[in-house]
């Protein structure tokens, strides 16, 4: 896989420190270590090993990664393990993916506490999908899925919303039978909108009565009861964005489609389209205006405070299992619903080794097996030397 011409850590490397001089007091730790990670990602600060062809003598040398989620270098292999785990866990039925989205009031709120806000969007979200799926007026079963966080648009800018990835259907009450939704159809999006709506602001009310959410320069006044009140009004009566994308075709297809979402950044680098005059130009992904791909220019200082917006809180999960996707007996609750389903035990186990298929899975995303020499195409690349880290410790490099 080519190495594309421009970076984020490039971005960064020559303007963080200009940065940090002017904004320091106001980033988090978290936004810290993502800097740090992203400028010395794959440099000689964390060291790494010389490799030669064992046909051609092709040497090469391959610094270590910071393997922060952060980072747009660090996620093909992090997504290519997390396929291989999903891999046995698909079910023969079809697949729904649905996205739950805040109103711009409450993603202001968000910025400014975002543990709590984000992690009330995944308890709003998994609750209303379980409640109205188990309601025997529209599926009646216990369903699974798992939540993704993103919380950005492409354009950059602050846009918190939740992507769940659904088998269609579920067990029954009983435990006895599977029970499928229609073909093409989950659940009713403005049924769903509107009890997430009551559920998040009912989550948000108690967050805020005890004394759980935080308000600082514009948005200080809402520490009075009576103006959080006020400032909420309006979106208690608005519609909130619950949609529906179209079934996936199958479950070979819901692998390759979630993987992209799985463990997508805020900007990758292949959108970056040149650094000019201290401003950064980049593609983005027009929605509102029938998809349409445009190329955006921002200032560097402007580029770096709305790649930071979207750094998340230490040791927060960004992605959730519930139902019988769930952690808990999670592999004994799939065994029933397979069973329920009358697939073969073996119906979609690998058919590599762990180690070889997570290898094989890697290659396909790279374009080339993992170890070919780039010069011969014929050789293995094979480690010769050993090279220790030049000047920063690890102390800096954060990998949540």
């Amino acid at each position: 896989m080519d190495r594309p011409k421009l970076e984020v850590a490039d971005i960064f490397r020559r303007y963080g420190r200009a940065w940090r001089d002017k904004h320091g007091a106001s980033m988090s730790t978290a936004q810290r270590r993502v800097m740090t990670a992203i400028e010395v990602c794959r440099t000689a600060a964390l060291g790494g090993q010389i490799e030669q062809c064992d046909q051609c003598g092709h040497r090469l040398i391959c610094y270590r990664s910071c393997r922060n989620r952060h980072c747009p270098k660090c996620q093909s292999l992090a997504r290519a393990e997390w396929i291989q785990r999903r891999q046995a866990e698909l079910l023969d039925c079809e697949y729904f993916h649905v996205v739950f989205t805040v109103p711009e009031q409450i993603a202001a709120i968000a910025w400014q506490n975002k543990k709590v806000v984000y992690g009330i969007l995944f308890q709003a979200s998994a609750e209303t999908l379980r409640t109205i799926a188990a309601d025997p007026r529209h599926l009646g079963a216990a369903i699974g899925f798992f939540a993704v966080l993103h919380t950005w648009g492409s354009n950059l800018f602050h846009h918190p919303h939740l992507h769940c990835v659904v088998p269609g259907g579920g067990v029954s009450s009983d435990g006895r039978r599977w029970i499928s939704s229609r073909p093409g159809f989950f659940l009713p999006v403005r049924v769903l909108s509107r009890l997430f709506r009551r559920l998040f602001l009912e989550h948000l009310q108690r967050a805020f009565d005890s004394g759980r959410l935080r308000f600082f320069h514009a948005l200080e006044h809402l520490r009075q009861p009576a103006r959080f009140a006020s400032y909420l009004a309006p979106v208690r009566k608005s519609e909130w964005v619950v949609y529906a994308k179209r079934p996936f075709a199958g479950p070979e297809q819901v692998l390759d489609y979630v993987g992209r979402y799985t463990h997508r950044v805020a900007i990758s680098n292949n959108r970056l389209l040149a650094i000019d005059n201290d401003q950064i130009r980049f593609q983005w992904k027009d929605y509102r205006n029938r998809n349409q791909v445009k190329t955006m220019t921002l200032s560097a200082e402007e580029f770096i405070r709305r790649f930071l917006l979207h750094v998340l809180p230490n040791g927060f999960r960004r992605i959730r299992y519930y139902g019988f996707l769930g952690n808990r007996n999670r592999q004994e609750k799939l065994d029933r619903c397979r069973r329920l389903l009358g697939m073969a035990k073996s119906q979609l186990a690998a058919a590599l080794p762990p180690d070889e298929n997570r290898l094989a899975r890697y290659a396909e995303i790279a374009g080339s097996p993992l170890h070919q020499c780039p010069r011969c195409r014929q050789g293995r690349m094979v480690v010769v030397e050993i090279l220790s880290k030049s000047f920063v410790s690890a102390r800096a490099i954060d990998s949540s």
